[in-house]
């Protein structure tokens, strides 16, 4: 038997024979720690309905239409809480014919014509239905159908009213959520992979490696982030899974900073010694004995710059360079509704900006949670 072996098998022993006792162990501890942060936990909580909102898409969405986009014209800027009563006519449409699956992704168009209608008159076998406009009087334009083609109708409340195109504000808020998750966690990953790769190689060899990657993030630091997101995104072009890249790409030097920091203050340690001894890989020292014991710092900084993240895509978005229409984004819903701040309609712009601040500040308490939870000074 080699001496690697004798080395796991002796280490496997001592962890099993010194193991702290059931819910003592430290990830016991620092959850409890996080537990008791009330506003952490719900913090946590409101994050879990969001990416829950996102997940279940069009399938919970009041318009399930691809990108919320139904429009009526008629029904624009309406007050939240409004009111309005729908006919459904065949058409002649086609009927959807994708599973469930397909439309939580990509929502589905209507089987049949929705007419907002003001009131329907029966004309022997046919029925006028004067469509809605909101008028006093009403004056709608008349279409006269046969009842064979009508298929039913209900009277639908837009919660938080609709736009000046005549969609539900409440379907694009929801739908929105999934541009602002989707970019903060692509990001992070993109910038994990980054930033933990040059921060853990510049600590461990240091030297001129070290000097080379230091000098990389120094530069990098010193450009604006807005600046360099905006010329990524020129560079890339204007899009959905551009915003993604030219975020990631600027969002890495935080976290090589810190890990960079954190493997300095290890890498000399006993276990990281003993592994380089018995002949381990870099690769393995580096990934396997070092980056473990930094995950908590790791995790902190990746919470701050989610945050960090859905900003940018919220700015990117309001300047127009971010995702594009028809696609919601809440900072696009903020730029075509903010001039609406100065009318009777201010919770068109309002409301998405709400929805920005309530998931940073959401990701911002959690972060700081999870660094008070994970200070061993506390336990």
């Amino acid at each position: 038997m080699n001496i690697q072996a004798v080395f796991s098998k002796k280490h496997r022993q001592f962890v099993k024979e010194t193991a702290p006792a059931r819910g003592t162990s430290l990830s016991g501890m620092a959850w409890r720690r996080f537990a008791q942060n009330k506003l952490s936990v719900v913090s946590l909580v409101v994050i879990g309905l969001f990416v829950l909102m996102a997940l279940l898409g069009y399938l919970i969405t009041p318009d399930g239409t691809p990108h919320c986009n139904q429009q009526y014209l008629e029904l624009a800027t309406m007050k939240p809480m409004s009111r309005v009563t729908f006919t459904y006519v065949d058409d002649g449409l086609p009927q959807p014919t994708n599973g469930w699956l397909h439309k939580m992704l990509y929502g589905e168009n209507q089987a049949y014509t929705a007419i907002p209608t003001y009131r329907t008159t029966a004309v022997g076998d046919s029925i006028d239905i004067e469509s809605y406009t909101g008028g006093n009087p009403n004056e709608g334009e008349i279409r006269r159908v046969s009842k064979s083609q009508i298929v039913g109708s209900d009277t639908r409340t837009f919660v938080l009213g609709t736009d000046s195109y005549g969609r539900d504000v409440l379907s694009m808020i929801m739908i929105g959520s999934r541009v602002s998750l989707s970019v903060g966690l692509i990001a992070v990953l993109i910038a994990l992979v980054i930033g933990i790769t040059l921060g853990s190689l510049a600590a461990y060899y240091g030297g001129w490696v070290d000097n080379v990657i230091t000098w990389l993030i120094n530069v990098v630091w010193s450009i604006p982030t807005v600046l360099l997101v905006i010329a990524i995104t020129f560079a890339l072009g204007k899009g959905f899974w551009q915003v993604f890249i030219a975020v990631g790409l600027t969002m890495w030097v935080d976290i090589a900073r810190v890990v960079r920091g954190q493997v300095y203050s290890i890498k000399e340690k006993e276990y990281v010694e003993a592994a380089r001894a018995l002949g381990f890989s870099t690769f393995r020292t580096i990934f396997r004995h070092i980056l473990p014991n930094i995950t908590g710092a790791v995790i902190v900084v990746t919470a701050s710059n989610f945050a960090s993240a859905i900003l940018l895509e919220a700015g990117l978005s309001f300047l127009g360079i971010g995702v594009q229409p028809p696609m919601p984004s809440w900072g696009t819903m903020v730029k075509e509704n903010y001039s609406y701040i100065l009318l009777d309609s201010a919770y068109l712009a309002l409301l998405p900006g709400l929805a920005i601040m309530l998931i940073v500040l959401a990701f911002m308490l959690l972060g700081n949670g999870l660094r008070d939870a994970l200070d061993i000074k506390k336990s």
